[in-house]
């Protein structure tokens, strides 16, 4: 990471991250949030902001494999990670089969938590592609969802997992 000094002496770093398979290189003040960077710089908005506190994980993204809250990371600490946002999921216009599942299980109502929700869901397949209902609900235990009730989402993921079997 290298420290560069704006006209007003205030320091801006240029750090390097790939985010969905591309490689960018943006010049960022301090204290720059990873969630703004992704959808102020790099015009990502899956990625959503809701409590700016951590605490709602509609701002769930994967940052070298694991479901960080982008609202919690200062966009330096990214620098040299891959991060994969909702947008990075979907490869080559088709839909992953985990997308596929949310739709075909009406896991989605008003949408704002699915990005996050999906995110979550992708990391513990990636690392459990078998998981038990507890395991699921464990996983997405930080994505707070106010219109589902979580039943078609855990039925989504949990469905998806079979179509790996």
């Amino acid at each position: 990471m290298q420290a560069i000094a704006d006209k007003q002496g205030i320091n801006r770093y240029l750090i390097q991250l790939t985010v969905n398979g591309d490689v960018y290189s943006p010049v960022v003040k301090g204290n720059t949030l990873l969630v703004n960077l992704l959808r102020d710089e790099l015009d990502l908005t899956g990625t959503k902001k809701g409590c700016e506190l951590g605490d709602c994980g509609s701002c769930t993204v994967l940052m070298d494999g694991k479901p960080v809250d982008a609202c919690l990371v200062l966009a330096l600490e990214a620098d040299g990670s891959e991060i994969v946002t909702i947008e990075g999921v979907a490869r080559h216009g088709a839909l992953d089969r985990l997308q596929r599942s949310f739709i075909d299980n009406a896991a989605i109502q008003c949408g704002y938590c699915t990005p996050g929700m999906i995110l979550s869901a992708k990391a513990l397949l990636t690392r459990n592609p078998h998981p038990t209902e507890a395991e699921v609900r464990d996983a997405i235990a930080g994505n707070l969802c106010r219109c589902t009730g979580y039943v078609n989402i855990v039925k989504a993921v949990l469905e998806a997992a079979e179509v790996t079997s």
